[in-house]
């Protein structure tokens, strides 16, 4: 249990979730913070067994320097042990199918063995190899893309019981509908994903208006609605059911669009919303005129808003071809779901590398 600067506690058993809290001077020691890091970035677990195998190598190493041996002989010796090394794993690796479920839990029921979730394995390992399954995309060549980090969110909400948690096949989002009588359910919705506000654009430049006439005030207004009327009716010649932006979206929007049965989230943030673009198959667009028919999302299956504990979520779920995912996380408190979290990152590191 470590009590971080702000106040906040860290209750892990994470080697590199321990060592980035630690504050150190010494240049050796800080060297082997960055090796634990990129352990972590890179294989996702193991940190802490490299710590203990770079220390002893530079234990070993002393009584050598003390011997007056130069440096460059010491690492070139150690060069050969590492190719020595490598060549014996070559030796003893075995083959794996990565079809096999068996061989896939077992692997990573080895990397979350020794972690706060081990009595939760079998869970664990089915939400790792899931996600992982779902993220993955064939970039041509034999090659596969597995990026957890951008589209494998994990959501955290405390209550529950840790054996609620599920891998959802689209995105989870805490957001609910802009205004009350939108559609809180859609069977198949018709998605548009936008990067522009719904709502009266101000001009780059600071400009001031001298009005002597009261007409001209109310053609000024007139003006700034038929701009959100227009948005709003490019938008809605399409007959889409969802629309999702990530800036805001102005009460005359909602109103014209509540007339139409659209559904509005707003202010969705950028990373959710290339999430949604990739699982429902919709074009992120950045300008309402330019909105086409094959850049709405059509292959979500289900779009819902449920209230879980005191908050709205909005679930994108049933994609056909899910290329994102979410990991809906339950637990009796947030310190124990951030625990989950790394032990569940390190299992779908290990399920990536594979």
């Amino acid at each position: 249990m470590l009590l971080d600067p702000m106040g906040g506690i860290v209750l892990t058993n994470d080697g590199h979730a321990i060592l980035r809290e630690i504050e150190v001077a010494h240049p050796a020691a800080k060297s082997m913070i960055e090796l634990s890091r990129t352990q972590d970035e890179e294989v996702g677990d193991g940190t802490t067994t490299v710590i203990i195998l770079a220390g002893e190598i530079l234990a070993q190493a002393l009584p050598q320097l003390e011997r007056n041996i130069h440096p460059v002989q010491i690492i070139a010796a150690f060069k050969r042990a590492l190719a020595d090394a490598l060549n014996i794993i070559e030796e003893i690796s075995l083959p794996v199918n990565i079809n096999d479920d068996k061989a896939m839990y077992s692997l990573i029921s080895s990397s979350i063995g020794t972690k706060f979730v081990s009595r939760w394995s079998e869970l664990m390992c089915n939400l790792a190899l899931k996600a992982v399954r779902t993220v993955s995309h064939d970039v041509g060549g034999g090659k596969k893309e597995v990026d957890i980090k951008r589209y494998a969110r994990v959501e955290k909400i405390p209550g529950g019981e840790i054996e609620d948690s599920k891998v959802l096949d689209g995105v989870m989002l805490n957001k609910d509908i802009t205004h009350p009588k939108m559609r809180r359910r859609i069977e198949n919705p018709r998605i548009i994903l936008l990067d522009c506000p719904l709502e009266y654009k101000k001009g780059e430049s600071q400009t001031n208006i001298e009005i002597s006439k009261e007409e001209d005030w109310n053609r000024i207004l007139q003006i700034e609605e038929e701009q959100v009327k227009h948005m709003c009716d490019s938008i809605l010649a399409l007959k889409p059911d969802l629309v999702i932006t990530e800036k805001g979206v102005s009460d005359l929007a909602q109103h014209f669009l509540v007339k139409s049965n659209v559904t509005a989230l707003r202010r969705v943030r950028k990373t959710d919303n290339s999430r949604i673009a990739r699982a429902t198959g919709a074009t992120i667009v950045n300008r309402v005129d330019d909105i086409q028919e094959s850049d709405i999302g059509t292959h979500c299956g289900l779009f819902q808003i449920s209230k879980i504990g005191d908050e709205y979520f909005t679930f994108i779920t049933h994609c056909k071809y899910p290329k994102a995912c979410t990991i809906l996380l339950r637990g009796p408190s947030k310190d124990i779901l951030n625990e989950i979290e790394r032990n569940l990152q390190d299992a779908m590191a290990v399920a990536r590398n594979v």
